[in-house]
């Protein structure tokens, strides 16, 4: 394992950046204000491939996300540490379920249900899909391993950004790395609905 990502602060603040030039860009900070991470994800790829550097010069690659099919509303996006090249897992979209409430599936790099991303709110995160007056309201996530909650992700409200409130304390068991790739697809993917 990656030692500088293992040390990714439990806490931390993930937000689009304003302004990009084709595609999207996200950073994480910590909670101080300190950039730990720089995400790029390109315009007009059939196939998602998503990117997390070191700093916005993009000068050292730490994560790979990639979809593993061309747009598939339930896809499966593998993530994989560039420094060591370790496979770390995959999250995989309920693509159905996600019409309703965002839903996940954390898999082992062997393949196992091993956790969720799940959408809570009730139903005021239906709603909220549904009409669009309610798209202000903030969601909040809970990050599952083994049953055990492992994270809770909450988002701000924000008119022009999608931007989350980290907090990965709870109990260990979820690999930060990982965590922050599914704080990355839920601000790439699941963000576009808003």
């Amino acid at each position: 394992m990656s030692d500088e990502l293992t040390t990714v602060p439990s806490q931390y603040v993930a937000q689009a950046k304003l302004f990009t030039f084709l595609g999207n860009a996200f950073q994480i900070y910590d909670t101080s204000g300190g950039l730990q991470f720089y995400i790029k994800q390109k315009a007009f790829k059939l196939r998602e491939a998503i990117r997390v550097y070191k700093d916005e010069a993009q000068t050292e690659e730490r994560l790979s996300i990639q979809a593993r099919s061309v747009m598939d509303f339930s896809t499966t996006y593998d993530v994989t540490d560039t420094i060591t090249g370790e496979d770390l897992g995959s999250a995989r979209r309920k693509g159905l379920k996600s019409l309703f409430k965002d839903e996940w599936e954390l898999l082992s790099p062997g393949g196992d249900v091993v956790g969720a991303v799940s959408e809570t709110g009730g139903i005021l995160s239906i709603l909220r899909r549904f009409i669009n007056a309610l798209k202000f309201i903030p969601q909040k996530y809970e990050v599952t391993i083994d049953g055990q909650l492992e994270g809770l992700i909450d988002q701000r409200f924000a008119f022009f950004r999608a931007t989350y409130d980290v907090d990965f304390t709870p109990g260990g068991k979820l690999d930060p790395r990982m965590g922050v790739a599914v704080v990355v697809l839920l601000l790439a993917i699941e963000s576009r609905q808003d």
